[in-house]
């Protein structure tokens, strides 16, 4: 099971998705360069996602729902998971929390890895790197709205 947000805007855009090379890690959706799929799988062919589209959604990110609690701990687990609840709809409104939320979380890591999942799937770094992508997105995307998806 995971999370999976959404920024979306009232008009279509080209975005270009990079390599279009996705794998699991860390307990979330990576995007990896040829190269590095080359060096971790040099026997097989990736599959490829379209890298240009034009859509109405221009970020979308995956997160695994073992950090839930860590997310809680850096008291950012709504805006997160339930933005809807709290009365979040534009990127812009996630900007200040999210950077918080990080900031608590770059400042205690130790404190923050005894909320790792026991099962391995998810950790403080992959929950850290998500939020900071989802930061950058917001802060490129402002007016986007938000969807998640759990």
């Amino acid at each position: 099971m995971s999370l999976d947000v959404y920024l979306e805007l009232d008009t279509k855009q080209k975005v270009d998705n990079g390599s279009g090379i996705f794998i699991r890690e860390n307990g979330q959706s990576k995007e990896i360069t040829r190269e590095e799929w080359d060096e971790r799988f040099p026997t097989r062919e990736p599959i490829i996602i379209d890298s240009e589209i034009e859509n109405h959604e221009v970020y979308s990110g995956n997160i695994t729902h073992n950090l839930a609690n860590m997310a809680d701990e850096a008291g950012i687990y709504k805006e997160l998971w339930r933005p809807d609840e709290i009365g979040i709809e534009k990127a812009e409104q996630l900007i200040k929390p999210l950077i918080d939320g990080l900031a608590y979380l770059q400042s205690e890591p130790e404190y923050f890895k005894q909320f790792n999942p026991a099962n391995g799937w998810g950790n403080y770094e992959g929950l850290a790197s998500f939020v900071a992508q989802y930061i950058a997105a917001c802060q490129k995307f402002p007016e986007a709205k938000v969807r998640v998806w759990r």
